[in-house]
């Protein structure tokens, strides 16, 4: 017998800033550029996860223009014409809207996973066996499915899912157990957050989403008609690039989040623990640095006397060394070095700001 499954697509993230990883990180060289771990990108991690789920010729990946070259030299095994650039920042709604009119231009049957490009799973078998799930569950079950992490810490730094009862899909087995989600939790302080984890009902949101184009466009229709006229505009375009050029830049900014998926009206959950790390800041790759005793963690040519609890990244060539010193981020590159207390971390995005553009 044929097999009735319908075409599965692949959209990938990839224009984010990312400039908490700076001095490494630069407006044309984000996040999911950067070889922070290896010899590979974010993004290249990214795209090979989802090899045995969606074959290359529809693995969508949506950048900016700063961004298209690096992201298009990284990726040379997928077609040109799968690269979509953003002609203008409006966040992930009109992002993943434009997306959505890529896929539903090709084929308005498929069924389509949204995933950002900069995150790090560390077990793949494992993330292709529950997006699977995900994908028929999303097939069978005419819903929108979102990706769950299980918790291992009471992070107020992400945002949370929480789940309901058990789903019921007809047709729909195996091992991932799939449920209704009653609400979508913005992140919370670190009290509310540990209670999230002893409740037990309570995911990571990673912002990995699945959908058919006909659930999906049926949401949008009711909670977001801009959106959905954009990509009905793009889907029977003539000229596609032109289309986006025109209309994009004049979308409502908004979030997926706001637009999307807090409205549905038919949405499932499924949790994975899959290692997944969403790598924020320079304080979270040091786990996955050398470990150089004493709670330190680096990279590249380094030398530490009475120091402890560094993390300390040397990619410019130039030896960093560190005396008598703790609880810091050093970083260093070719033309620019950061010191920073770890504690201070999360605000190198607003130091950012203050630098000269040629240093951005």
């Amino acid at each position: 017998m044929p097999d009735s499954s319908p075409p599965v697509y692949g959209l990938v993230l990839a224009g984010g800033s990312g400039s908490r990883f700076w001095p490494l990180s630069r407006n044309d060289k984000p996040k999911q550029l950067l070889k922070l771990f290896d010899d590979e990108t974010l993004l290249e991690k990214a795209v090979r996860r989802l090899d045995g789920l969606v074959p290359p010729g529809r693995i969508l990946v949506l950048t900016n223009h700063a961004q298209l070259a690096g992201v298009k030299e990284v990726l040379p095994w997928l077609p040109e014409e799968n690269f979509f650039a953003e002609p203008d920042k409006r966040d992930t709604g009109p992002a993943i809207a434009l997306g959505i009119g890529a896929v539903a231009r090709r084929d308005p049957e498929a069924v389509m996973m949204v995933l950002p490009a900069d995150q790090l799973i560390a077990d793949a078998e494992g993330f292709r066996s529950v997006m699977a799930a995900a994908v028929e569950a999303a097939a069978k079950g005419d819903a929108i499915v979102t990706l769950g992490i299980k918790p291992t810490w009471p992070c107020p730094g992400y945002g949370y899912i929480e789940r309901g009862a058990r789903a019921r899909i007809s047709g729909v087995e195996g091992g991932h157990p799939v449920h209704e989600v009653v609400r979508f939790r913005e992140k919370p302080d670190t009290d509310l957050a540990e209670r999230f984890l002893a409740d037990g009902h309570f995911s990571w949101n990673a912002g990995i989403f699945v959908w058919s184009i006909a659930t999906v466009m049926r949401e949008l229709a009711r909670h977001c008609p801009e959106l959905a006229d954009f990509v009905t505009e793009l889907r029977h375009s003539r000229d596609f690039d032109a289309t986006v050029a025109a209309q994009f830049p004049k979308l409502t900014r908004i979030s997926v989040d706001y637009a999307l998926m807090e409205k549905a009206t038919r949405v499932f959950n499924i949790e994975a623990d899959i290692g997944w790390d969403d790598v924020g800041g320079w304080v979270s790759v040091g786990k996955y640095l050398e470990q150089a005793g004493r709670d330190n963690a680096t990279r590249g040519p380094v030398t530490l006397l009475d120091s402890y609890n560094n993390v300390v990244y040397s990619s410019g060539g130039a030896r960093v060394a560190l005396l008598g010193v703790h609880d810091l981020v050093v970083v260093q590159t070719s033309d620019a070095v950061l010191v920073a207390d770890k504690d201070e971390a999360d605000r190198i995005k607003k130091l950012v700001e203050d630098l000269p553009p040629e240093l951005c």
